[in-house]
């Protein structure tokens, strides 16, 4: 299987012209009643029922195929962009095709948005009236004018200032953020309340969110959604923006693929409701590296039965703040769907699971998936993949590891990346993960996330 060409050269050179460090965040008051409990949000896979996206005709093959392209998309941004140290004020963000999208309102009165939640992206924005170029979305544009709690940043202040945006016009704060592939979006920089539709039924309304108000956009954005909700680890995400209220926590809870387009539906928490605590509860470092967007584990080496292969340091990022620079050698993200490894650790993986399935090995007719076995009914005997990160072995269950791409057809859903490594939502499922930006931990707790 050749994917390290495909990885390179499916995209051109993403161009982003926006500096995103909000210091001046952290030192505003904010106001909210997000309460003792935290709250909780539906995580709502493109796939399933509960999408725009959803077809009934669309098979699990190719769902699953698709979601493949989609991750290869998305690792050959990660491998350009997280290798650079940063020495530009200058930050990146990933227009992906993403795996799950939420739903939240702005302004007052509120106004419904469906967006990517991106835990590659900190700014979250969304179209807005006056449009002068606007994708197809399925909700009505949010018209600021008609929104009592919309104020947008001056040029004359030190938040416009601080984060290199221009001032063209009047004294109005303005963010450009243009793509290699044509895809932009230009707006206003401001503040606005966030209103969250929590599960509870009680809506959690927090005043003075920093977000973009996009007036053009266009490109390759998902058609149907509003725009982007930017979960990552930077200064402007809205877990960095309301990490007080939150106290630094959010967790998630991942249906696997075959309950995608059941009724069932993926879960998001938020502060109190994200501690992640019981029995069977493993924790590993979150590493801060440069690249303050990504979520950065250590993974020290994978397990097939009773044969470890090391994870030597994957070169990925600048050098990681206070621990050593070989650490943190794999991002984890949700937006991802495959879990993708260097080649070379790849290909020492595949020759281990080779060795341990006596099923007759098959190709893949599309090259797609590197290692595939005849099925009759959709399964392998498959032994038990053990990823061990620092402190934390995570036994990834069979279904997450291999699924069936095509009837009689099962193939394994880790793939080989270039320079790049990513722990993907597939093998993420059914697994109640917390992040704690305090502690500087991710946890990790077997979990039945139909039943979650």
């Amino acid at each position: 299987m050749k994917m390290n060409t495909k990885v390179s050269s499916l995209f051109p050179t993403l161009v982003f012209l926006a500096f995103f460090h909000l210091s001046f965040v952290s030192c505003r008051k904010i106001i909210s009643n997000v309460g003792e409990d935290g709250f909780t949000l539906d995580f709502i896979h493109r796939d399933s029922s509960r999408s725009p996206f959803y077809s009934p005709s669309n098979t699990q093959s190719n769902r699953l195929r698709n979601a493949f392209h989609r991750s290869v998309s998305r690792a050959s941004f990660f491998s350009k962009n997280s290798l650079a140290t940063t020495n530009t004020i200058q930050s990146d963000i990933y227009p992906i095709p993403g795996e799950y999208l939420m739903k939240l309102s702005i302004g007052t009165p509120p106004v419904e948005i469906l967006a990517i939640a991106d835990t590659g992206s900190d700014l979250t924005w969304t179209q807005c009236k006056p449009c002068i170029n606007c994708f197809k979305q399925t909700a009505p544009l949010f018209d600021s004018r008609k929104s009592s709690t919309y104020k947008t940043v001056g040029c004359d202040t030190k938040e416009c200032a601080s984060t290199g945006y221009s001032c063209v016009r009047g004294n109005v704060c303005e963010y450009q953020m243009n793509y290699g592939d044509a895809s932009h979006t230009v707006g206003d920089l401001a503040f606005e309340k966030f209103t969250f539709p929590s599960t509870s039924g009680k809506n959690v309304s927090i005043p003075l969110v920093a977000f973009g108000c996009g007036h053009d956009n266009g490109g390759t954005f998902m058609k149907y959604t509003s725009g982007i909700i930017g979960l990552g680890g930077g200064e402007v995400s809205i877990i960095n923006q309301l990490k007080k209220q939150i106290n630094g926590k959010f967790s998630y809870c991942l249906i696997p693929l075959q309950s995608s387009n059941s009724n069932f539906t993926s879960h998001i928490n938020f502060g109190s409701s994200a501690i992640v605590s019981g029995n069977n509860v493993v924790s590993t470092p979150l590493i801060k590296k440069e690249s303050s967007t990504f979520y950065y584990l250590n993974l020290e080496g994978v397990s097939v039965g009773n044969k470890t292969l090391e994870f030597k340091s994957s070169k990925i990022g600048s050098s990681s703040v206070g621990v050593g620079g070989d650490e943190g050698n794999i991002i984890i993200d949700s937006g991802t769907t495959l879990t993708m490894l260097p080649n070379d650790i790849y290909l020492n993986l595949e020759s281990m699971l080779v060795d341990s399935i006596s099923a007759t090995k098959k190709d893949d007719p599309s090259g797609t998936f590197g290692l595939c076995y005849e099925s009759e009914n959709g399964t392998i005997d498959a032994p038990t993949i053990v990823a061990h990160f620092t402190n934390a072995d995570l036994e990834l269950a069979p279904s997450s590891t291999f699924a069936e791409v095509e009837e009689g057809l099962v193939c394994l859903t880790i793939v080989p990346a270039q320079e790049i490594a990513i722990f993907g939502n597939l093998a993420q499922g059914n697994f109640l993960i917390g992040y704690d930006l305090v502690a500087n931990k991710v946890s990790f707790k077997p979990t039945d996330c139909t039943k979650y």
